[in-house]
């Protein structure tokens, strides 16, 4: 299928616009659930990185800040109940499950399931025909016209 073919019959600009945001939408939410997984790694490290300061305070007679640091710190909950590979468990299984499902049945509903249309239309406006770095697949001539 080339990139011209994605729209399927009937299909407004408007249609294809409302499912290219979703999907813009969904891509945003993929961006979050990236920081999510920075947030659970950072977290985790900080909370690893505090066993080096416990020890030195121990060693350095600062139990009572060590004692406290461990007690009161390490291995804390980020949320009531929740270590944060819990949160990202319970965004992937809620809101993030269905922002996908949603994204879908948009996709399935308006353009027959297919991916980006609103983007392949525009890079068919926006690239110059017969220019080497403009092709419009991987696999065309670079000398088409």
């Amino acid at each position: 299928m080339s990139l011209g073919d994605r729209r399927p019959a009937g299909a407004s600009d408007e249609v294809v616009e409302a499912a290219g945001k979703v999907s813009e939408a969904l891509e945003t939410i993929e961006r979050a659930r990236g920081h999510l997984f920075s947030f659970h790694q950072l977290t985790g490290r900080a909370d690893l990185q505090l066993d080096t300061a416990v020890s030195l305070l121990r060693d350095n007679g600062h139990a009572e800040l060590a004692d406290h640091i461990s007690h009161n710190l390490i291995g804390r909950n980020v949320l009531p109940g929740r270590w944060s590979f819990q949160v990202i468990e319970d965004y992937d299984d809620g809101y993030y499950r269905c922002f996908q499902e949603v994204e879908r049945l948009v996709r399935t509903q308006l353009t027959g399931g297919r991916r980006h249309v609103f983007e392949a239309e525009m890079k068919e406006r926006r690239r110059t025909s017969g220019h080497p770095a403009h092709t419009a697949s991987p696999n065309d001539d670079q000398t088409e016209e």
